[in-house]
């Protein structure tokens, strides 16, 4: 009850001590990114207002950015009801895809293939 009521943040990790972090533009809403964050990169984007990630396939803590400059700035953190996922409301500084794409959801589904989207 506490977790999903109260005012204390228990972020719900999961087993690989991971949650979910959608980030946002700040100013529409809009998708730019899905990532991971474990508890030294959640603690890192809280301490310095840029979003770090833990990268699942480098197995490595990441500064988003780090070596392109475009960094997410972090206006403010959403936390889902039972703590297990985050919604980063972002300034992004350039593109947010590693693709160079304005975010990574730049593709629809449709009719079982990928088409591009104007973004």
């Amino acid at each position: 009850m506490e977790r999903e009521q109260g005012e204390a943040f228990m972020p719900r990790f999961d087993g690989q001590g991971l949650l979910a972090a959608m980030a946002v533009d700040a100013d529409d809403s809009s998708p730019l990114m899905l990532a991971w964050m474990n508890a030294e990169a959640l603690a890192l984007t809280q301490e310095t207002g840029v979003a770090h990630f833990w990268s699942r396939s480098r197995q490595a803590l990441w500064k988003k950015g780090e070596t392109s400059g475009h960094v997410l700035e972090v206006i403010e953190i959403l936390v889902d009801c039972d703590q297990d996922a985050l919604v980063l409301r972002c300034r992004p500084a350039g593109p947010a895809c590693h693709t160079g794409a304005r975010n990574c959801f730049y593709r629809r589904l449709e009719q079982g293939r990928l088409v591009r989207v104007a973004t």
